[in-house]
């Protein structure tokens, strides 16, 4: 009896503890991705008439939304490795003797505790015609570029979203180089392993969990690129940078629900996918490497 008392308290504790999260993400999440798929499959959310997928084919007929859609894969196809690549470069740079290491760390981590309105109106205030560079490249007897109406305009949303998320990932890449013994390098180098076979061997055997982690909400981050491009852009900008956000944002103003919730739900399936396929891949790279 005293060991089932004591099983039913800490059964009790368990729930007093999850509980909060557990309603908290059926409120906030599982139940209005139902609403969304349901009101995905009706004509208007008053009637709820059954319609199936005519939702999802209309939706698919809109040139808006296919286009809308295509320069999602290819922002989250472009930008998820070359902020990959860069965090991870970064990593290993501030992880040695490098000097002013930590003015440098937080010069990086500034960015996620910005306001993102503050750098919407920075980046603006470079890149509007009348900005900074457009200013210097006028100096130096260059043509000034609309950057923001112009195909330069994916480049531009590209180095804001990279500059906006590489601390977040610089963090994570830190702390898992720093769960990396020194040992193991020091024997390496001792044993006459260079700089890149420590690297691939050692550093990168080690970082594969935090990779991992990094890639997926890389990948979730991208799909959901909107607060930065709207208010640099508006709610209507450049055909490069016109993204799923843009197209769901639109027709929440136009209240065009069954639109809104189809795009939702095939969003949520896109990445739901990918995110998917990301897990089985590094559980094959696990079973490989084990």
């Amino acid at each position: 009896m005293p060991r089932l008392r004591s099983c039913f308290r800490e059964a009790v504790a368990v729930l007093a503890f999850l509980g909060p999260s557990f309603a908290g993400f059926m409120l906030f999440y599982v139940i209005p991705f139902g609403a969304a798929a349901y009101y995905s499959l009706v004509d208007t959310p008053v009637q709820g008439h059954f319609v199936g997928l005519d939702n999802y084919r209309q939706l698919w007929a809109s040139a808006s939304f296919r286009k809308a859609f295509g320069n999602s894969l290819v922002f989250a196809s472009v930008s998820v490795p070359l902020l990959f690549a860069a965090s991870l470069a970064l990593g290993l740079l501030l992880n040695g003797a490098v000097p002013l290491r930590r003015t440098f760390r937080t010069l990086f981590l500034l960015p996620l505790v910005v306001p993102v309105a503050s750098i919407a109106l920075v980046w603006q205030a470079m890149f509007h015609w009348d900005g900074a560079i457009n200013g210097l490249a006028a100096r130096w007897g260059m043509q000034p570029v609309d950057w923001m109406n112009s195909r330069w305009s994916f480049d531009v949303m590209l180095v804001v979203y990279v500059w906006k998320n590489i601390g977040y990932n610089l963090v994570l890449f830190l702390a898992g180089l720093a769960n990396i013994p020194a040992e193991l390098r020091e024997a390496a180098s001792i044993d006459g392993a260079g700089r890149w076979r420590q690297f691939r061997s050692i550093v990168w055997p080690g970082l594969v969990p935090v990779s991992f982690f990094v890639v997926v909400m890389s990948v979730v981050s991208s799909f959901k690129v909107f607060r930065e491009t709207y208010l640099v852009a508006g709610a209507y900008p450049n055909d490069a940078i016109y993204t799923l956000q843009h197209f769901m944002n639109n027709q929440f103003q136009s209240l065009d629900y069954p639109k809104l919730t189809s795009a939702a739900v095939l969003l949520a399936f896109v990445i739901g996918t990918v995110v998917y396929g990301l897990f089985r891949a590094e559980r094959r790279f696990g079973e490989v490497q084990g």
